[in-house]
């Protein structure tokens, strides 16, 4: 119970939350390495699963060796990483480890959400004379966004919690408070810490359940 009320104590402590060290400035760069990890695996999984999902052609294997990937641990990747010569360059090592785990959920759940769409209405599509580009833009993707977009939400709260590794190898983001907790010996602090990462992962699980929800109705009023 000490613990609990030390961990509030620090997290209500001014002097915490400013400055290089400080929470505001650490949150910026876990939101940065999270953003930019998203961004860059959906410019890579998506356009791949959804050409994938339309052709109906090696969909499977690509799927398959993307979740492979998943039982390489990141911190082991992220090691690699900087141990190569990309580990020179900054925030890249830890952006190329946390969008190799996003690419897995994002990938498969924009492959079979093209794959589950109606055979009948693909096929209506392509009898109104339809091209393969207009079929997928706007009928496949349209019906498939659910799943797409459960897909990003899944690697947008897997990025915020994976993140914090970027710490064990003098990244920055929130895990730094939990590392130097561990340096200092200061349990309120490691929970502190944690309590931070597990908070931003349940508000950025909450803001794209608000988008799903938004999209979903507005697919319903456009289609009424």
């Amino acid at each position: 119970m000490n613990v609990l009320a030390d961990s509030w104590s620090w997290l209500t402590t001014a002097a915490h939350w400013s400055g290089e060290n400080g929470v505001w400035n650490r949150l910026g760069e876990h939101l940065f390495l999270t953003l930019v990890s998203l961004v860059i695996s959906c410019a890579i999984a998506l356009p791949v699963a959804l050409v994938l999902g339309h052709l109906g052609r090696g969909g499977a294997l690509a799927v398959n060796l993307s979740n492979a990937g998943r039982a390489v641990p990141t911190f082991a990747v992220l090691v690699l990483l900087l141990l190569s010569p990309i580990g020179s360059y900054g925030d890249w090592p830890t952006i190329v480890a946390l969008v190799l785990f996003a690419v897995p959920p994002l990938l498969t759940n924009a492959y079979v959400g093209v794959r589950g769409v109606d055979a009948d209405v693909v096929r209506a599509a392509r009898g109104m004379g339809m091209t393969g580009a207009q079929t997928l833009a706007r009928v496949e993707l349209p019906l498939a966004m659910p799943l797409i977009l459960t897909g990003v939400r899944i690697a947008a709260v897997q990025l915020v919690a994976t993140a914090t590794v970027a710490a064990l190898a003098g990244g920055g983001g929130l895990g730094r408070i939990i590392t130097a907790g561990f340096n200092l010996a200061s349990t309120p602090q490691v929970v502190a810490g944690a309590c931070l990462v597990a908070v931003l992962a349940l508000l950025v699980e909450g803001a794209f359940e608000g988008v799903q929800r938004l999209a979903n109705t507005g697919g319903r009023g456009s289609g009424s």
